[in-house]
């Protein structure tokens, strides 16, 4: 059955709606942004009688309800009416033709800068009549009704007054729908005119009040999924509305400002539960909509819990979802049930990342990922420390990381984790299976040598992974990871240098790779430069203010899981290889499974360790 019809509606009798509040704007409409130019096209195109697509507007009255205001510029004596309609397509072009058509007040609207300006429009009539002559008939005009240049010191038009107007003919366009007025004027002041007026009314004003504009309205029975999945396809010029917009318009239907409860407000003295969360630098990227999402995940899993209990089977039962329909779908019941359990959750998630030696937002993974862990950990409570029940968590945390399972569309994978993580958790393992994130990840051996993008997830994490074992700096007496916390200036660095590895023909796919590089601090790293490691380990050593032994050089080597003999010797390919083996047992201790060699790619590390030769 089909939730919308397809009419036409005569121009007057739209613009007559939204002047009387019959019509306006949900909420999560963006504010009007044509500027003059833009409005002035429209209002030729109408002249001309040319289509101006069609507008969308969504019945009131039904399950869906939104926080609603009037179009800009309208205003209401004493309480603003409620709306039988809302606008969801169409609102610059009905702003604009409210505005100039029927309001007797100055059209706000910008520059061709951008720069908020008030005019009045005009039609010159004499241009109007004359052949092809129509699009530069309308003009702007500023708010005192005059037409300035050389920065406004020179008045090229006077019209601030009906008697200028009609005896220069030049006609305001917010009489167009009804010129009974200004008809009268033009007799009393300039009744020469009239006749002219006349052959310009029938060819100019007339298309105005007959034109038919094409108008899809949907019923009442249109749900929250399909205004916000309807409102981004109409709008693909513009900014794409989010979720959590479309929900802060739902709950402002109840009286509830979900933005004050997420952002804050100053005025109010209200402090947000973003400014909380994000006091955990880990937490500084996390959106509003993650929040939503957890809340989601945490909501559809109680329902569905409680549809198995009481017998409910196949599509009866609830499916645990953080989808956008799902998170629609809240009410603010839900939301007032859960908001606080999942803010605590994040701030859990926070403290599992430290233990994971995750300290700020630009080390972190996946973001996403935080979504199904502040559900699990918000069940939890201070039982995530429970050794059998951490290393759980662990395993699927680095599963989900160096298996990169969660980058792209990853709401069904965050569903299932949460649904499939708390059995898991609190089973002894041998009866529940493993979450799916756990055993359908891999890391291939080949990828290793491909690891050359700091922003990819595996490399952040492998990176952590080797700070975390005590990597010591070859210059500072301190941990890469003591450093890093206190924000001490590091570079990930080859370690065989490139300007090196070029002169000795190693490829880039390879020198490049994470297996060639390591965390030290910006003071080693311009002491290495690029020479030799023989020539460079040294120079570090004997520097005045570091005095290193060869054994402790060595020991600050391993710690990074650099085999101190081979790099001595410059030999790339035997470190590249006896590295490779090293990193790879580090990431097979972190997702508790065995890595495969992919027989299908070449083998890089097998390959660096042949000298480069296949």
């Amino acid at each position: 059955m089909s939730t919308f019809d397809s009419t036409k509606v005569a121009l007057p009798e739209i613009i007559n709606d939204i002047t009387k509040g019959k019509v306006q704007l949900p909420d999560f409409q963006r504010g009007w942004v044509w500027d003059d130019e833009h409005v002035r096209s429209l209002l030729v195109s109408i002249a001309r009688s040319f289509p101006v697509g069609a507008v969308m507007l969504l019945d009131t009255g039904g399950d869906v309800q939104f926080q609603v205001r009037p179009i800009e510029n309208v205003s209401f004596d004493g309480k603003i009416p409620d709306p039988e309609k809302l606008i969801l397509d169409g609102q610059q072009r009905l702003t604009s033709l409210t505005q100039v058509l029927a309001l007797d007040k100055p059209v706000k609207t910008f520059d061709e800068k951008s720069k908020p300006i008030d005019r009045y429009y005009y039609i010159d009539i004499n241009l109007a009549l004359e052949e092809g002559k129509l699009e530069e008939a309308f003009i702007a005009v500023e708010s005192d009704r005059k037409f300035k240049t050389n920065f406004g010191r020179d008045i090229q038009l006077d019209l601030s007054s009906p008697q200028l107007e009609c005896e220069q003919l030049y006609f305001p366009c917010n009489q167009i729908l009804n010129s009974d007025a200004w008809e009268e004027s033009l007799q009393e002041y300039a009744p020469q005119h009239f006749a002219t007026y006349m052959e310009f009314r029938k060819k100019v004003l007339n298309a105005f009040r007959g034109y038919l504009l094409p108008v899809i309205a949907l019923g009442k029975t249109t749900t929250k999924e399909a205004v916000c999945l309807v409102f981004e396809k109409v709008n693909t010029g513009g900014v794409p509305l989010s979720v959590f917009e479309l929900v802060t318009a739902s709950f402002a239907a109840e009286n509830y400002n979900l933005r004050d409860d997420w952002f804050g407000n100053i005025q109010r003295g209200v402090q947000g539960r973003e400014h909380r969360i994000k006091k955990e630098p880990i937490l500084e990227s996390l959106e509003p909509t993650d929040f939503l999402q957890a809340i989601s995940l945490l909501h559809t899993h109680e329902k569905r819990q409680a549809d198995i209990a009481t017998g409910k089977t196949g599509k009866a039962v609830t499916a645990v979802s953080a989808k956008r329909v799902a998170v629609l779908s809240l009410d603010l019941s839900d939301y007032r049930r859960w908001a606080d359990t999942v803010e605590k959750g994040f701030l859990l998630a926070a403290k599992f990342m430290r233990k994971q030696c995750f300290f700020t937002g630009k080390d972190l993974p996946y973001r996403t990922q935080l979504i199904p862990l502040a559900a699990v950990l918000a069940t939890l409570n201070e039982r995530w420390l429970e050794p059998k029940i951490y290393d759980k968590l662990s395993q699927w945390f680095w599963c989900g990381v160096l298996g990169e399972l969660y980058g792209g569309a990853v709401e069904t994978r965050i569903a299932n984790d949460l649904e499939q993580l708390l059995p898991w958790i609190h089973d002894d393992g041998y009866e529940v299976s493993e979450p799916k994130t756990v055993y359908e990840a891999s890391f291939q051996r080949s990828r290793l040598s491909t690891l050359r993008i700091r922003l990819s997830a595996a490399y952040k994490g492998l990176n952590v992974l080797i700070m975390r074992e005590g990597s010591a700096d070859f210059f500072w007496k301190a941990s890469v990871q003591e450093m890093d916390h206190e924000e001490i200036a590091l570079d990930i660095h080859h370690i065989f240098p490139k300007e090196w590895c070029e002169s000795h023909g190693i490829k880039p796919e390879l020198y490049n790779s994470i297996v060639n590089k390591t965390p030290i601090s910006y003071k080693a790293n311009r002491m290495i430069g690029g020479r030799p490691p023989s020539e460079y380990l040294k120079r570090l050593q004997n520097h005045k203010q570091v005095g290193l032994s060869d054994e402790q050089m060595d020991d600050i080597l391993r710690s990074h899981y650099i085999d101190p003999a081979l790099l001595r010797a410059n030999d790339f390919h035997k470190f590249f290889e006896d590295r490779s083996q090293k990193l790879l047992r580090v990431i097979e201790k972190a997702i508790a499974k065995g890595i495969q060699p992919d027989p299908e790619m070449v083998d890089e590390i097998a390959i660096a360790a042949t000298g480069g030769v296949s």
